[in-house]
């Protein structure tokens, strides 16, 4: 990973008590199904941190999201906290923190630079099945072995908020992200990391309550309430390899909601009770050994989710075969410093076929829907 102004505060490696960070991003799409071309700053990313003593510091990150935020007028842009938690160092090898965090889990969800991953995109299963860059309110334990190279961490955290689902977005509007989140339900999180060699190794698992509501609300609309009532499950597995100017990364991972039914009965999102993705990327830096001054990596990444894996008996779900994806994603990282990034790429995106009984304005009013599509990107990041 980059060391930045940020990492070097977690490691304590600073003399500055005060630090000052950052990373952003922009973008140009073309999706040539619908024939439109965009262009946004996806992402700046402001952090500041401060070490009170060698025990205790602070650490956020303000973030704004495609630009510009209008009060009153419908917008893409948002400002919002990315993490704001203070950390206690217990031991050389342990420490906690409280607040506003991003749980281990995955892999893009701790190292969301855009320095860090290849492609102008975040990869798809962890854009929808694994919602990072997924922030939520709690205290979380960090620790490794002495003698053993394991890290592992345990998390007790806000849960998710059933209501807020939406169909064709998994679990990712489900997020309170700090914003007044329902904290009568929680949720666990727990991740395991094994490094050897030159490969590092890693599982992680979530379970949570998805429903808010005070035991009255939730018994109204036939839903189970308390601190993990109404569950959801993720279990996640990745593994990353670097050698040589070779990088692979594999990951996968399943979400189960049984009782998604009770869910759909409620608030009629189309939930489903499985839904699963993974992906396995290649990439080669043929300018390495001389990485420390400038990188060119050439990569591919194949991804497959399915967002209705399973889904309940109509009527209390609609299966959708859009929501069945597989993408494959080739393109070039350009670093002429460690902390600067040129990206470009193209995306394939094939899906299933769609369902008529999700169709509300068919064909001819409608363009009929293309099971194929194709996307190029081209991006620049930073981070400092």
């Amino acid at each position: 990973m980059v060391m930045t102004n940020e990492d070097s505060l977690t490691a304590g490696l600073t003399g500055s008590k005060t630090i000052i960070s950052g990373y952003g991003s922009a973008f140009y799409q073309r999706d040539f199904n619908k024939q439109v071309s965009t262009a946004t700053l996806e992402r700046a990313v402001l952090f500041v941190g401060h070490q009170f003593s060698d025990k205790i510091s602070v650490f956020t990150e303000l973030e704004l999201e495609n630009a510009k935020v209008e009060g009153g007028v419908a917008s893409a842009g948002e400002i919002a906290m990315e993490q704001a938690f203070l950390k206690f160092n217990l031991s050389p090898r342990q420490y906690l923190i409280a607040g506003l965090f991003v749980p281990r889990i995955g892999i893009l969800n701790e190292n969301h630079l855009p320095v860090n991953f290849n492609g102008v995109e975040r990869p798809i299963v962890e854009q929808l099945i694994i919602p990072a860059t997924w922030r939520e309110l709690g205290v979380a334990f960090y620790g490794s072995l002495n003698r053993l190279p394991v890290n592992y961490s345990l998390a007790l955290m806000n849960g998710l908020n059933s209501a807020n689902f939406e169909h064709g977005s998994g679990i990712r509007e489900g997020r309170a992200e700090g914003s007044e989140a329902l904290a009568n339900n929680l949720a666990v999180t727990a991740s395991l990391q094994y490094l050897w060699k030159d490969f590092k190794f890693q599982v992680s698992g979530y379970a949570g309550g998805t429903v808010g509501l005070s035991p009255h609300g939730a018994d109204s609309l036939g839903l189970n309430s308390g601190a993990f009532g109404t569950p959801l499950y993720l279990a996640e597995a990745d593994l990353q390899y670097a050698k040589k100017g070779i990088g692979i990364k594999v990951l996968g991972s399943y979400i189960w909601y049984p009782e998604a039914d009770k869910i759909n009965a409620a608030y009629a999102n189309n939930i489903a009770t499985g839904m699963y993705g993974a992906y396995a990327e290649f990439g080669y830096d043929w300018l390495y050994p001389q990485h420390k001054k400038a990188q060119f990596i050439t990569f591919i990444r194949g991804e497959i989710l399915n967002l209705n894996a399973s889904v309940p008996e109509p009527p209390k779900a609609i299966y959708d075969g859009t929501e069945k994806q597989a993408h494959i994603i080739a393109g070039i990282s350009y670093l002429p410093l460690p902390n600067v990034v040129i990206k470009a790429d193209v995306r394939l995106l094939h899906t299933g076929p769609q369902n008529p009984d999700l169709v509300i304005n068919p064909a001819p009013n409608a363009m009929p829907y293309k099971q194929n599509n194709q996307f190029l990107n081209i991006g620049i990041g930073y981070s400092f």
